[in-house]
């Protein structure tokens, strides 16, 4: 029940009305805010702008991992973008199970790591595959072998090094897988209370699925939380895909080497003639000295030109240029 009011209040009240210090419309549209509780546990660091981006930034990430990781394992790689949440470190490390794949990277120039944590049975399918067998997981998992991690490394440390181009929107980051973990107990990189971004990527090495987890702690990439939206992200793919397909390319082709070469004339000699031809020999050409010359642009005959010196070198002087048409 509201509260009841008194006659001296209502009597004010009506005064206020009547007098205009009130208006009874904005009385009537001044509805409470709804408050929202806040959880001090689990604070709100990532929202849903920052989440979204860093998808954006994995997609791209995986369809690198899809075009690369085939040169390892000689098999079709199919990755896809799970989803992206926020939780806290301890959640995460409690998800995991033993053994389990957790590759510690240094996130350079960032401060901390970030964890790359992959499923078991693609690890062992690609030990398989590299070993040249068919990419089959084990039916019972078991503890990796140093070998086997070996091997695994190699993939990883290339898995990791492909993460450096998705990033050089927001940053030129320079990662480095430092070890590999195969018990979650011994990848306590921060507190258990510190908030992280989890992208869920799902990983397709021929019949076997599988997922990967990417864990980024808030702490890590606190110093660029404010480039992680899709409004900076893709104004800055923009101008890199401006400079890319226009600047860059031009520069790239403007650098290039190609061959050129004027051609005097043509005679036929016989083989015996060949043979004993010595210096000072005179070879007559089917050209006459005033007449115009073909010059090749690798084996494409593009000018025509007349023949000439510059300083003590032989030259040719460009007269007509050849079309495709003609």
């Amino acid at each position: 029940m509201g509260d009841v009011l008194s006659q001296n209040e209502i009597d004010n009240l009506l005064n206020a009305l009547t007098s205009g210090e009130l208006d009874a419309e904005e009385i009537k549209n001044n509805k409470e805010k709804p408050v929202k509780n806040y959880d001090f546990a689990r604070p709100s660091k990532f929202s849903k702008e920052h989440l979204r981006t860093m998808e954006i930034i994995f997609e791209h990430y995986g369809r690198l991992l899809a075009t690369n990781l085939p040169v390892f394992l000689r098999k079709n790689i199919q990755v896809e973008v799970m989803n992206s949440e926020a939780v806290t470190y301890m959640e995460f490390s409690n998800s995991l199970s033993n053994p389990v794949l957790l590759g510690i990277v240094d996130f350079s120039p960032l401060e901390g790591n970030i964890i790359v944590e992959m499923a078991s049975n693609l690890g062992f399918a690609m030990v398989d595959r590299m070993l040249g067998g068919e990419g089959e997981p084990l039916d019972k998992i078991r503890d990796f072998s140093e070998i086997e991690l070996l091997i695994i490394e190699r993939v990883m440390t290339s898995c990791v090094d492909l993460l450096r181009e998705p990033w050089e929107n927001v940053l030129d980051v320079h990662p480095r897988l430092e070890r590999i973990e195969t018990n979650s107990q011994f990848a306590q990189i921060i507190s258990p209370s510190e908030m992280i971004a989890i992208v869920t990527v799902n990983i397709k090495i021929g019949d076997v699925e599988g997922l990967m987890n990417v864990c980024l702690p808030f702490i890590t990439l606190e110093p660029v939380m404010d480039k992680l939206n899709t409004k900076f992200w893709y104004s800055s793919q923009k101008e890199k895909e401006g400079e890319s397909y226009s600047d860059v390319v031009e520069a790239l082709i403007n650098r290039a080497k190609i061959p050129v070469k004027a051609v005097l004339g043509n005679s036929t000699i016989t083989v015996a003639d060949f043979s004993q031809l010595q210096v000072g020999d005179i070879v007559r050409l089917d050209t006459k000295v005033d007449q115009e010359l073909d010059v090749f642009v690798g084996d494409i005959k593009k000018f025509q030109a007349l023949p000439g010196a510059s300083g003590k070198d032989y030259a040719v002087r460009v007269t007509q240029i050849i079309r495709e048409e003609q």
